[in-house]
């Protein structure tokens, strides 16, 4: 099985969370106060370097104000059905 952060879904995945933070115009300081989390977290994250688990993605999602389900279905666009 491959790790999910080298995959196309992930790539989509945190592209789509940048361009919200972009969106927002607010910088990587700006969301990692509102996550109370070091700059570097939110760098690593956007650059793939640092994966987010489900709760994580939740809780960064709603530092963003972006419904984590838009998320999901971002990724079952991308791959197909993720359950059968």
């Amino acid at each position: 099985m491959t790790h999910s952060i080298n995959t196309p879904e992930m790539a989509a995945l945190l592209s789509w969370l940048k361009s919200a933070r972009e969106k927002q115009a607010l910088t990587m300081r700006d969301l990692s106060t509102r996550l109370d989390k070091p700059h570097s977290y939110v760098q690593k994250v956007e650059q793939g370097e640092r994966r987010l688990d489900v709760v994580e993605f939740v809780w960064y999602c709603e530092a963003l104000g972006i419904n984590p389900l838009q998320g999901i279905k971002l990724l079952a666009a991308k791959k197909g059905p993720l359950c059968s």
